[in-house]
């Protein structure tokens, strides 16, 4: 949303500013404040990322393995499973059954967002930060 404010309001510097490097300054911090924004945000979530981790409560600390693990078990069904019981159905010559429809779009999406957390705590613990 504040990146959409800041073209308009740099166009408005034209017509109340004249001095050319405060104009120039000024068009410059509007452009950096979204992304300064941005990195603070991303910021508070580490944070708040660090603390659920260090819980000792499983309902707190541990619903991102749970979600890993749910992942893991879907892909492992939709690419290994699912295609074995075909190749076995049709060597038995029983008709194979229509096996759910995955959206894989929305588990990719959490997947690989997990995958790049799962990645920073791998870093963390090969450095000791972590037990």
């Amino acid at each position: 949303m504040l990146q959409a404010l800041i073209g308009p309001v740099t166009g408005l510097l034209d017509k109340f500013i004249e001095d050319k490097d405060q104009k120039n300054k000024l068009a410059h911090d509007l452009a950096t404040m979204a992304d300064n924004h941005a990195q603070e945000l991303a910021k508070g979530q580490l944070a708040i990322n660090a603390e659920e981790a260090k819980s000792r409560n499983l309902f707190v600390s541990g619903w991102r393995p749970s979600v890993g693990w749910c992942c893991s078990l879907a892909l492992f069904a939709h690419f290994l499973v699912f295609p074995t019981m075909d190749v076995v159905t049709a060597y038995m010559g029983i008709e194979a059954v229509p096996y759910p429809a995955f959206d894989m779009d929305s588990l990719m999406t959490v997947l690989l967002g997990l995958l790049g957390l799962g990645g920073m705590r791998s870093y963390e613990k090969s450095k000791g930060l972590t037990k």
